[in-house]
């Protein structure tokens, strides 16, 4: 379903002291951005932010940046954060928001941010062959991704769409690395750190199976320029 545009979201946003307007001046410098050396952990569609939202109030120790491209989900993204974090009485200071294209992350990641986890949730499946090099897990975004993912990163990636999940696991092979979790019901097995996303809840009360797996980065850093 289309959003309606928000003229006032884009101001919203501007005003929000953890909302980066220009994510590519900060390239090989988000350490420096969050002022310490913890891990960061990327999501990458964060869409209306109920996942990242928990996850990183969770996690204060740990640094999130969430990526998306459209000011109208960005802007309840930022509001879910702030509803979230203050809820537990706690700052925003360990994540950043930002609207940005994923099919070129790379320019506002690169080698020297060392990104240790990667979250995709429930992307877009491109069914037709001719979009297929859209999807998120593609070897042609992977390879972007091992632009700034640690040797021993993860991608943690979860969809309810079996086309989408079986074209994922041989992608990610294909890529050299290494599927340390698997499970095609994920809320039937024994997974215990999930958090769940408003598309997960929403399709798992119709009846689908979630797939989910954790994928290990085991090769080196490939430079993109």
């Amino acid at each position: 379903m289309r959003l309606r545009k928000k003229p006032w979201a884009r101001p919203e946003l501007e005003a929000c002291d953890f909302f980066v307007s220009n994510p590519t001046a900060n390239i090989g410098k988000w350490h420096t951005v969050f002022g310490n050396s913890n891990e960061i952990w990327l999501e990458l569609g964060c869409g209306k932010g109920g996942f990242i939202s928990k996850l990183a109030s969770s996690n204060p120790d740990i640094n999130f940046i969430a990526v998306d491209i459209k000011d109208e989900v960005l802007i309840l993204a930022k509001q879910k954060i702030e509803k979230e974090f203050a809820s537990v009485n706690l700052s925003t200071n360990n994540i950043r928001l930002m609207a940005h294209e994923i099919m070129i992350i790379h320019k506002i990641l690169n080698e020297n941010d060392v990104v240790n986890r990667i979250y995709i949730n429930f992307c877009n499946p491109w069914h037709k062959n001719t979009l297929g090099a859209r999807r998120l897990t593609h070897p042609n975004q992977l390879n972007q991704y091992k632009s700034f993912l640690a040797p021993d990163g993860q991608i943690w990636f979860k969809t309810d769409d079996e086309i989408l999940f079986n074209a994922s696991v041989k992608y990610f092979e294909q890529c050299d690395f290494n599927i340390s979790f698997l499970t095609e019901d994920l809320h039937g097995s024994n997974f215990d750190k999930n958090v769940v996303t408003e598309h997960e809840k929403m399709y798992s009360e119709q009846g689908h199976k979630i797939k989910f797996l954790i994928a290990e980065n085991r090769s080196h850093t490939i430079k993109i320029k």
